[in-house]
């Protein structure tokens, strides 16, 4: 039997990253069993929210089995597959916006803001990080202008205006998940910052003091906290209207 392949490789007592990789996936997975066991105790016009959830969380805990297994056979940061994940799982965080508030009458045309703006800051963010990471200042720079206008919709823009439409409930979900996109989205341009030579403005991490921080250990605490932290809040607004 080849324990390679089945990804049964030994991590190192000393092995953070790997150990931050298997956690991940670990947590990631139980959260999708989770979120597909309780499609059925929620109504249903919430139910498509938490299938999402369910399959957020369940493409990141594939990633990160694979991006474990990388990590483990190179020693080297596995970029490409994060970004192949954030870019399956971000936008569709996004469309769990678009889904609280559809009762209060959210378009598609404001779904497809939510993903277009999402797919450019990643994209945006890829190319300076991995390609042209001599421009990464001015990649950055629009990634990050992708990723404000995101903030904008979900805190004063039409989402937020049509959570408050929809219910106190859904308005206070929209609040919380508004906080994980400001802050917990926030660990995603530090880890910009630190992967690439331009920095911070063209500021090198090392003189900003961060240059020695491991980003994958945040990346993988960061992306198990927002991601599993999205769908316990839809999770909760669903339990609270069914009770109400």
């Amino acid at each position: 039997m080849n324990l390679h392949v089945l990804g049964a490789m030994p991590i190192a007592n000393d092995n953070y990253v790997a150990f931050t990789f298997f956690i991940g996936t670990m947590a990631m997975m139980a959260a999708s069993v989770f979120f597909f066991f309780e499609l059925s105790n929620v109504e249903k016009k919430w139910r498509t929210s938490i299938l999402v959830s369910g399959l957020i969380t369940f493409i990141a805990a594939v990633h990160y089995y694979y991006m474990r297994g990388y990590n483990l056979d190179t020693g080297e940061s596995p970029t490409f597959f994060r970004y192949v994940d954030w870019l399956l799982t971000v936008p569709l965080m996004c469309v769990e916006f678009y889904l609280i508030t559809k009762k209060a009458g959210a378009k598609v045309g404001l779904l497809w803001q939510l993903i277009f703006a999402s797919v450019v800051m990643l994209v945006t963010g890829y190319f300076g990080e991995t390609i042209y990471k001599d421009q990464s200042v001015l990649w950055g720079v629009i990634s990050g202008l992708a990723y404000f206008y995101i903030v904008y919709l979900v805190w004063f823009g039409e989402v937020a205006k049509l959570a408050t439409a929809t219910s106190p409930a859904v308005a206070k979900a929209n609040k919380t998940l508004g906080w994980f996109v400001l802050v917990g989205w926030a660990i995603y341009p530090l880890g910009y910052i630190v992967g690439t030579p331009g920095g911070l403005f063209g500021i090198p991490a090392t003189d900003l003091g961060i240059g020695g921080l491991n980003m994958d250990i945040i990346y993988n605490i960061g992306d198990a906290v927002n991601k599993i932290g999205f769908g316990l809040v839809i999770y909760s607004l669903a339990q609270s209207e069914k009770s109400a």
